[in-house]
């Protein structure tokens, strides 16, 4: 069994060594760039998961829209997730494999920028 401890202790150790990284870190800022200048040029962003990940996409687009950190206009930010009629219904009469494919294809735009989430690294559809 973990103990909380140790669940804290490699929480710290796992953004220690993200932090001692330069090349995650520079991923990292290179990433947040995009989205700003996504978001600069009147863009949106479109932001998917499945599971906890499809709750991450729901927060963090949740965020950009309300006000994180700072009262500020709202961002235009989607999660793919919260639409639960067209998951389901996509799902069952194609795929579950290009649900994400089929939202994007349908609400992007060039100049936007898709986020998926995978805790895993294993989602097929992310």
């Amino acid at each position: 069994m973990i103990s909380i401890r140790s669940a804290f202790e490699e929480s710290a150790a796992l953004i220690a060594a993200a932090g001692a990284s330069s090349s995650y870190l520079a991923a990292v800022e290179g990433a947040i760039a995009a989205i700003v200048k996504t978001f600069q040029s009147g863009h949106k962003l479109l932001v998917f998961g499945n599971g906890g990940s499809s709750a991450d996409a729901q927060h963090i687009s949740a965020e950009l829209v309300g006000r994180f950190a700072m009262d500020r206009p709202g961002l235009p930010a989607i999660a793919l997730t919260a639409d639960q009629s067209f998951l389901t219904a996509w799902s069952n009469d194609h795929s579950f494999d290009t649900v994400f494919q089929r939202q994007i294809q349908s609400l992007g735009k060039p100049g936007d920028v898709a986020w998926g989430i995978s805790t895993s690294g294993n989602s097929a559809n992310v």
